[in-house]
């Protein structure tokens, strides 16, 4: 579903209703952290972040109007991802607003238009007619320069596009050497302007010949956690995984676990309910091997990685300021 708060009719900072927390231990920390390193979240609209990063109205309307403004003032936050776009192309005026409410050197990661990045249709009830049929506008180069990347041309906040291909299931391996094949002719025909990043959900694209395209354009695979594919620990091993000078990870779902289950075992998202020490490490592991070889690092969390995305944020924080 999309996340409909984060369309945001941005306050003056004298109107907030919502607030960041004030903590002089994050700001600390924040100062500590390795400045090749982005942190932040998936979206930003949630009630039960109260004290964790809002005060004040933290009603959804009110995070609506003021959230993101409030969320960008947390010291840990340099980064947040953008859901909304997945679902529609944003508009200039959309990312006008968001502009207002973001400080200068802070990146959102732009989820690209679904019409786009997904190569069959989900089995679900709002795909309608096109519900479990071959989309014929997977990897069309001229959707993504038509409608998805003019509205960015004065936006100075995009961070890496991400392209997040939706599970095939029983995905074979001439489909996924087409996958392949399509991803090498969109990545010749979008513009150098930008920088893109791609996160497949099926284990089968993950192989030698997916990363080599992805080099040869400079664009990135995102190191992703997942419920349906291998864990992170398991993608950092293969070589040459990190494919471009810019790398990005989504902790999204620990291995096994489904998205809704996530969501009902760990709403309203104000706790570490099921701590994840692998991906920690593998983080701490991550950012190392991005400094040694000059690469930024970007890492979006979810609340479904371990039951509260800034919580986990802030464990990630203290593990890499170490």
């Amino acid at each position: 579903m999309a996340d409909d708060a984060q369309l945001g009719l941005f306050a003056p900072t004298s109107e907030r209703r919502t607030r960041a927390v004030k903590d002089p231990s994050v700001v600390e920390l924040a100062a500590r952290l390795p400045s090749h390193v982005r942190l932040g979240t998936s979206s930003w609209t949630f009630s039960g972040w109260e004290g964790l990063v809002y005060e004040g109205d933290t009603r959804l309307a009110a995070l609506t109007r003021d959230g993101l403004a409030a969320y960008a003032e947390h010291p840990l936050f340099r980064t947040v991802g953008v859901d909304r776009s997945y679902y529609a192309p944003l508009s200039v005026t959309d990312l006008e607003e968001y502009a207002r409410a973001l400080p200068g050197g802070f990146e959102t990661i732009s989820k690209v238009w679904e019409e786009v990045t997904t190569f069959v249709f989900p089995d679900h009830p709002r795909y309608g007619a096109k519900r479990g049929l071959k989309n014929p506008h997977f990897f069309d180069a001229s959707i993504v320069t038509d409608e998805v990347l003019p509205a960015y041309a004065s936006f100075p906040h995009a961070g890496p596009f991400l392209f997040e291909l939706a599970p095939v299931r029983g995905l074979t391996e001439g489909e996924a050497a087409t996958i392949v094949v399509k991803l090498d002719e969109l990545l010749d025909a979008l513009p150098s302007t930008y920088r893109y990043s791609f996160e497949i959900r099926s284990p089968r694209l993950l192989c030698a010949r997916y990363l080599d395209v992805l080099r040869a354009h400079g664009a990135g695979h995102v190191v992703s956690s997942w419920s349906g594919m291998p864990s992170v620990e398991e993608q950092l091993r293969l070589p040459g995984v990190l494919t471009a000078p810019f790398v990005v990870a989504r902790l999204t779902l620990p291995p096994g676990l489904a998205y809704e289950s996530a969501k009902a075992r760990f709403a309203p998202f104000h706790r570490i309910a099921l701590p994840q020490p692998g991906v920690r490490r593998a983080m701490q592991g991550l950012s190392g091997e991005c400094e040694a070889s000059g690469k930024s690092l970007s890492i979006l969390v979810g609340n479904k990685i371990e039951g509260s995305a800034p919580l986990t944020v802030r464990a990630l924080a203290e593990a890499l300021a170490r």
